[in-house]
C-alpha cells in the first residue's frame, strides 16, 4: 500500500541530476587516475586533478544528503539513495588515496598491471554513468541494469586478478633489491584494488534498488 501511495505522488527528480553530476565527476577522477598511472614528470599534476575531482564529488554528495533530509517524496527509499551516493563517493575517495600515496612516495613510474587496472577503473566509472539514468524508469530497464551491474562485478574480478599478478611480479622484481620499492608498489596496488571494490559496492546498491522497485 505504501509503495502504491508513493507511486501516485509527484517525485522529486533532482536526485537524478545530482547522481549524473556525481557520476561525471567520478569518471573525470578515473580518467585523471589513468593519466597519473602513465607516469612521468606530469604525475603530480594528475594527482592534483584527482584531488580536485574528489573534492567536487564530496560537495555533490553533501547536496544529495541534504536533499534526502528535506524532500518529502524521494524517487526511491531514502536509505537506498544514501547508500548509493555513499558507495559512489567511496570510489573516488579511494582514487584520492591512491594519488596521495603517489605524492607521498614521489612515484613517477608505474608497473604495467597498474596501468591496466587504471584502464579498467575508467570502464567501471563509465558503466556507472550509463546505469544511473536508467534508474528513472527501472521497470523497462531491468535487463540493462542487470547487465551493467554484472559487468561491473566482472571488471572488479579482473582488477583483483591484476592486483595478484602485479604483486607477485613486484615481489620477484624486488626480493633481492630495495624492499621499500616493493612496499610502495604494494600500497599503490592495494588502493587501486579498493577502487574496484567500491565500484562493485555501487553495483550492489543498484541491484538492491532494482529488487525493491520491481
Amino acid at each position: 500500500m505504501l509503495r502504491l501511495f508513493r507511486a501516485l505522488l509527484p517525485r522529486e527528480e533532482r536526485f537524478f541530476d545530482l547522481f549524473a553530476r556525481h557520476a561525471r565527476t567520478v569518471a573525470q577522477g578515473a580518467k585523471a587516475l589513468q593519466d597519473m598511472l602513465r607516469g612521468g614528470d606530469e604525475t603530480p599534476v594528475f594527482c592534483q586533478r584527482v584531488n580536485q575531482f574528489e573534492h567536487d564529488a564530496d560537495n555533490i554528495t553533501r547536496e544529495v544528503l541534504t536533499a534526502v533530509r528535506r524532500t518529502f517524496i524521494t524517487p526511491f527509499d531514502r536509505g537506498d539513495i544514501k547508500n548509493l551516493i555513499t558507495a559512489m563517493d567511496d570510489a573516488i575517495d579511494q582514487m584520492q588515496q591512491t594519488a596521495k600515496a603517489v605524492v607521498l612516495f614521489e612515484v613517477r613510474s608505474f608497473e604495467p598491471p597498474m596501468r591496466e587496472m587504471g584502464t579498467l577503473l575508467v570502464e567501471c566509472a563509465d558503466l556507472v554513468g550509463r546505469a544511473l539514468p536508467l534508474l528513472k524508469s527501472i521497470g523497462p530497464n531491468v535487463a540493462m541494469l542487470t547487465q551493467i551491474t554484472e559487468e561491473l562485478t566482472k571488471l572488479e574480478g579482473r582488477v583483483d586478478d591484476l592486483h595478484d599478478i602485479g604483486l607477485k611480479e613486484l615481489f620477484l622484481k624486488h626480493r633481492d633489491a630495495n624492499a621499500m620499492d616493493f612496499i610502495v608498489g604494494a600500497e599503490i596496488y592495494k588502493h587501486l584494488e579498493k577502487v574496484a571494490d567500491r565500484f562493485d559496492d555501487v553495483a550492489n546498491e543498484i541491484n538492491s534498488i532494482v529488487i525493491e522497485q520491481v
